[in-house]
Order: C-alpha cells, then structure tokens, then sequence
C-alpha cells in the first residue's frame, strides 16, 4: 500500500478529488479559501475585540481550520515516511531558463537560491521574500480570497470576480516571470 501511495499519481486523479470536495462543500453551503484560515485565527485570538473585520462566528468555519491542520501534517507525513528520493521532474526548458537566471536546477520543490536559510540571510532574498510576503497578504485581502478560493471555489460557484481574479493571477504569474524575475536576477 505505502509503494502505491508514494508513487506520483496522474493529474486527473487530483482534478477528480478537487471536484468531489467543490460537490461536497457546494452541497453543505461552505466555499473553500485557505486565506480565510488566517482571518479565523485572527477571530479566534479575539482580533474582534479591536477590529470589526475580524468580528464574525468563526466557529462556523473552524472545520477550515482542520484543513490548514490536514494540509501541514499530510505534506510532513509526505516528507517524512513517502517521499522515495527521486529528483522533482521539471521541464528542460524551465530549468534552461533558471540557469539563465542564475538558478542551479532545483533538487527540490523550489530553487535553493530563493527558499533557503542562506538566501533570507541575503538582503536581497530578505527583501525578495518580505515585499512578495506583503503583496501577497495585501493582494489576497484586496481581491477576498487567495488563488485557491477565486480558481477553485469561486469559478465553481460561477462568480464573475472570481473569474476577474483568477485572469489577474494569471496575468501577474506571466509579468512576474518574464519582466520581474529578468530584472532582479540577470
């Protein structure tokens, strides 16, 4: 069973688990977002008290909570008892483009030279990590929901900002990647 599990699964195997989720929520009245996660612990370490976003039922939504907590402990269980010591595999043609960045090919999920200790020690990957840090947050209040509440339960749910938002992610992935990451690492 551990060698089933621990194999890479087709991606459509995903796709089908996404839409019983979206199935299930939809029939129980809930959305996902996992953005929403950080305004429930606000809630719930009392942030209602000063500030009237954060004052809402967030009992209601707390079974969110056990997602967060599902996800962190399903990615270490991955890490610690599934992983088989292969290499990601990552496109040619991407890792080509890192090395013209400056990247080594990454031996793991992301390039050591962003997302490492060694880089948040440089000022220049302190500040890379802090102002997309910022934006994240800010984007993800501004627009009501991260990638994954507009793209997955939002577009389930046919609401046209959602759409709006899922095309702004896209838009920014593509000037991120061909306009700013060109600038800051050539």
């Amino acid at each position: 069973m551990i060698e089933f599990i621990s194999q890479p699964w087709p991606w459509y195997v995903s796709g089908a688990v996404i839409a019983l989720v979206m199935v299930l929520l939809l029939f129980f009245g809930s959305s996902f977002g996992f953005s929403s996660n950080f305004r429930i612990i606000c809630a719930a370490c009392g942030a209602g008290k000063r500030v009237p976003f954060f004052k809402f039922d967030w009992k209601a939504q707390s079974w969110n909570l056990l997602f967060l907590v599902g996800t962190v402990l399903g990615g270490w269980l991955s890490q610690e008892f599934l992983q088989n010591g292969e290499v990601i595999q990552i496109s040619t043609d991407t890792v080509q483009d890192l090395q013209k960045l400056g990247f080594a090919a990454p031996q793991g999920l992301q390039p050591q030279e962003l997302f490492s200790l060694e880089a948040l020690g440089s000022v220049q990957g302190f500040l890379l990590l802090l102002v997309g840090g910022l934006l994240i947050g800010f984007g993800t209040r501004y627009a009501g929901g991260c990638t994954s509440g507009h793209a997955i339960s939002g577009l389930s749910n046919l609401q046209w900002p959602s759409l709006v938002a899922v095309i702004g992610f896209f838009i920014g992935g593509l000037v991120t990647t061909f306009l700013v990451f060109p600038l800051l690492f050539s």
